[in-house]
């Protein structure tokens, strides 16, 4: 039994609907509300809160293989929950700053949920992403009235992932051979600036779609406060205000794990069309 909790979520979902084809099973979905869930005919969907893992007992009745999107509940307890269902394997969604901005406190706190992971007795596989494509979407508001977006670090260029990319690593490590006590670097194929980005949705759409670049402290006031002003400055200094090597990297986990190559942005642009268009 595999258990995929996040099952709505942006890789929850590929990663439901990929197992689901490809015959793997059984197969659980945890979700808030299943009822309303959209899952694959013959998914098992469940209802559950992972900010409440004292109710999740049923969900992990028998489970075996857990997948676990950092930042979605109580982590730690919900790691003790699986332990104490008899989870043998927990394939966990990190984040790539563990590595590239260990100070940032929303580092901090996925590397001390990988350590609980690691110290759990659990067998594990960590996935650590970059910038995942669909964060473009914060700029759908504004793309579809025809506004422009304000970037603050329009040149800048980060490997951006496609969230089924990740969602095919997961699915590979939760039923293949060889990725427990493994670390998977997870980025897109290439580097696509912020410019780049909104000239490909633009391009897909076949209309303009303006851009307008920002100081950081104009992004910051804008951001600040829907955000609060830490989560602000960490936000905008992954976008372009501290980049570093670690950061810039491309690697090719996606191929070497999956197969295939990674999508592109123009990739995840053209399938997510809908969501910019008036």
């Amino acid at each position: 039994m595999i258990l995929v909790t996040g099952a709505t979520g942006n890789i929850g979902r590929p990663l439901v609907r990929q197992l689901h084809a490809a015959g793997v099973g059984p197969l659980r979905a945890l979700t808030r509300d299943p009822a309303r869930a959209g899952l694959p005919d013959g998914v098992a969907a469940v209802g559950g809160d992972l900010a409440r893992p004292d109710a999740l007992k049923p969900a992990l009745a028998g489970v075996r293989s857990l997948f676990l999107p950092s930042g979605l509940g109580a982590d730690a307890e919900v790691l003790a929950a699986a332990r104490d269902a008899g989870v043998a394997h927990v394939v966990l969604v990190s984040s790539i700053t563990v590595e590239t901005h260990p100070h940032l406190p929303q580092a901090a706190a996925n590397a001390a949920v990988e350590r609980a992971l690691r110290e759990s007795g659990m067998a594990w596989t960590v996935l650590r992403p970059t910038q995942f494509a669909s964060n473009a979407l914060w700029w759908a508001g504004a793309i579809r009235a025809g506004g422009a977006v304000r970037l603050p670090y329009p040149e800048v260029g980060l490997p951006a992932v496609h969230p089924a990319d990740i969602a095919a690593v997961a699915g590979a490590a939760l039923t293949e051979p060889g990725h427990r006590g493994r670390t998977h670097a997870l980025t897109g194929p290439t580097r696509v600036t912020a410019r780049e980005q909104v000239e490909t949705i633009a391009d897909v759409l076949g209309r303009e779609a303006r851009w307008q670049a920002v100081t950081r402290e104009t992004a910051h006031d804008e951001l600040a406060p829907v955000l609060g002003a830490g989560v602000a400055d960490a936000v905008l200094d992954l976008m372009g205000g501290d980049v570093n090597d670690a950061l810039l990297a491309v690697h090719d986990t996606v191929t070497r794990v999956t197969g295939k190559p990674g999508r592109t942005f123009r990739q995840w642009t053209e399938e997510n069309a809908p969501a910019f268009a008036p």
